[in-house]
């Protein structure tokens, strides 16, 4: 499957590149021909990059996981004014791995907040607070959750499918960035983490961390 956003590059590129085929033939110009090979190239390069893969969803209670498929290049702790003590996990979104964003705990939407800024190469980690972004608040079981979409250096286009007051599952595709991007999410410091630096995730899929609803 590809996602919507994709339609309008794949159907461009395909048409370029049969019309310059078309041309190429008509005249009997072996160049132009050849030419339609580039329109081709970048068609295969959006239909790989604007693919929506099935994922299995992990089913058990009290799992965090991962928003983005990606490389996780930076974990710490921060002091967030919403959230209080808190570790942040940053995802690098390489114009190569799936750029859907998932939801990593079913929760609600109390608040999607876009903010313009830079557009410095994702995996700068001033990126997090300079860069053009979408934050969105979720409030879930596991407490609230701060989520970070942010534009790179390609990456120019955010898309957020949420508003406030949205209800999200464990999942649920809330947003798409473009060529290139990284995802921030910000997590309360009773839940555990289970993964580290350098690991590779898959939006939706991987278990990043852990928690006991009983004691939240």
């Amino acid at each position: 499957m590809i996602v919507k956003e994709g339609y309008p590059f794949i159907l461009g590129f395909l048409i370029i590149a049969l019309g310059l085929r078309a041309v190429g033939s008509l005249l009997d110009y072996q160049l132009i021909v050849n030419l339609s090979i580039i329109p081709a190239l970048l068609l295969l390069f959006c239909l790989n990059f604007f693919r929506n893969p099935k994922r299995e969803i992990p089913s058990e209670d009290g799992i965090i996981v991962s928003p983005a498929d990606g490389k996780i290049v930076k974990i710490s702790q921060v002091e967030d004014p919403n959230i209080g003590s808190g570790n942040i996990i940053s995802i690098f979104l390489n114009v190569f791995n799936v750029h859907i964003n998932r939801t990593p705990i079913d929760g609600t939407v109390k608040l999607v907040n876009y903010k313009k800024g830079k557009f410095l190469a994702a995996f700068n980690h001033s990126a997090s607070d300079e860069n053009e972004q979408t934050n969105i608040h979720l409030e879930s079981s596991a407490g609230l959750i701060k989520l970070k979409q942010i534009a790179g250096l390609l990456a120019r286009r955010i898309r957020c499918y949420v508003d406030d007051g949205s209800q999200l599952k464990k999942g649920e595709k809330f947003g798409f960035i473009m060529f290139g991007s990284r995802v921030d999410i910000i997590l309360p410091e009773h839940i555990d983490l289970m993964v580290k630096l350098g690991q590779k995730v898959k939006g939706g899929e991987s278990i990043i961390g852990k928690y006991n609803e009983k004691k939240v």
